[in-house]
């Protein structure tokens, strides 16, 4: 054991309560303003402060009252190992296990982090079951190294400091997608014009921009899927193997640039997904997917963005497509080219649209990067802090203070 740390089980650094429901026949007790947690709640801030469910103070005197700063998990379900901290007084339902840390044994902020990194060992816990369970007498046995108080609270100040810096940028990518959503109904409705720009848009069918160029594998293209969140995906690197048949030669060539029309439904998207190949080469996908190629490459990343929108894809698609029996999707690539569209037609405002939307994509792809790096580098340090591998470095007071705790225990 590292010096100065020590073995130390959660139900010893304070007091675990799992929550309760108050009884939902009695409407007086809920829609009030005291936060009612449940495990959707969780694993999205590092405080949780509002949540969808709500008690009034009646419900609350059914429930168990929780203070700030208690730390919460999820102990049930698929849900298990989901964390957050009480950033004011509220209750939880019984998924979610609560550690009221005792103010000299630990620090709130730091048991948060320790536990958000051993949430799958502790998600083990809970065994084969039908429904997984990490009960509280198991979650209160679980031990972990805990530094002294001092060395707790550093830890979690340096931990604290890059996920300030991950939710400031995540709310840079939200105001973002805002944008998006603005710019997607505003201007590319037509109804914000671009400075420069008069020519009046035009009421088109989409087989008078899109064509179907037909050209089919060639043996050596590799296989490719398409998402709602990343567009086209190499299938492997998506879906974690390949599904593709035996024999390629059939597959639709994707060319870059294409549009691609994938039938099935997915998620938000019912009636299926429209997506421009951002791919820098040749790939194929399934003779189930249509393949266009856009009259010009600006339009293409005109419609592309247009259909970002599950609405938008709904509100084109639905008079096109008829659903089967078993909610399968009919629709032939040359009726899902007769609807219509509203769009610019001057090559020099569809080239001025892409240039705008091409931007605000790369800032929002720069911004995930960042995300993405700050989370890794979390992760390493979580490692490393939590586990005592890396000191944290202590000022002359800090060190008294360790000194102190140790003399008293």
């Amino acid at each position: 054991m590292i010096e100065g740390w020590k073995r130390t089980s959660i139900g010893e650094i304070g007091h675990v309560v799992t929550g309760t429901t108050p009884p939902t026949i009695n409407s007086e007790y809920y829609g009030g303003d005291i936060p009612f947690v449940a495990p959707g709640d969780l694993g999205k801030n590092l405080f949780v402060n509002f949540t969808e469910r709500t008690l009034t103070a009646e419900g609350l005197a059914k429930a168990k009252a929780l203070p700030a700063g208690a730390v919460l998990f999820t102990c049930i379900g698929a849900t298990i190992g989901k964390s957050a901290i009480a950033g004011r007084e509220l209750a939880t339902n019984q998924q979610v296990n609560a550690v009221i840390c005792s103010p000299q044994k630990a620090d709130s902020t730091f048991v948060y982090y320790l536990l958000n990194m051993r949430a799958e060992q502790i998600k083990r816990l809970a065994g084969a079951q039908a429904v997984p369970i990490v009960n509280k007498s198991t979650f209160e046995d679980v031990t972990a190294p805990f530094p002294p108080l001092s060395e707790q609270r550093k830890i979690a100040e340096i931990l604290r400091t890059w996920d300030e810096a991950i939710e400031n940028l995540e709310a840079l990518r939200e105001a973002i997608i805002k944008r998006r959503v603005w710019f997607r109904s505003s201007v590319l409705s037509g109804c914000v014009r671009l400075p420069g720009f008069a020519d009046e848009w035009q009421e088109v069918q989409l087989g008078d921009v899109l064509y179907e160029h037909g050209t089919s594998s060639n043996g050596n293209d590799e296989v490719y899927s398409v998402s709602v969140h990343k567009g086209l995906i190499n299938q492997i690197e998506h879906l974690g193997r390949s599904f593709a048949a035996a024999n390629t030669d059939h597959y639709n060539r994707v060319l870059p640039g294409d549009i691609v029309y994938t039938k099935s439904p997915t998620g938000d998207f019912p009636l299926g997904i429209i997506k421009q190949s951002k791919i820098d080469k040749a790939v194929i996908v399934s003779p189930l997917y249509g393949v266009f190629t856009p009259e010009t490459p600006a339009l293409g990343v005109i419609l592309d963005a247009f259909f970002e929108s599950p609405v938008t894809v709904r509100n084109y698609l639905h008079p096109l497509v008829q659903k089967g029996a078993k909610n399968t999707i009919a629709i032939t690539n040359k009726r899902f080219l007769e609807g219509k569209l509203h769009l610019p037609r001057d090559p020099e405002e569809q080239q001025a649209l892409a240039a705008v939307i091409e931007a605000d994509q790369q800032l929002v792809r720069g911004v995930e990067a960042e995300i993405e790096a700050l989370q890794r580098q979390k992760r390493g340090l979580m490692q490393k802090l939590l586990t005592g591998e890396w000191r944290v470095a202590l000022n002359q007071d800090q060190t008294e203070n360790i000194r102190k705790e140790a003399a008293h225990g």
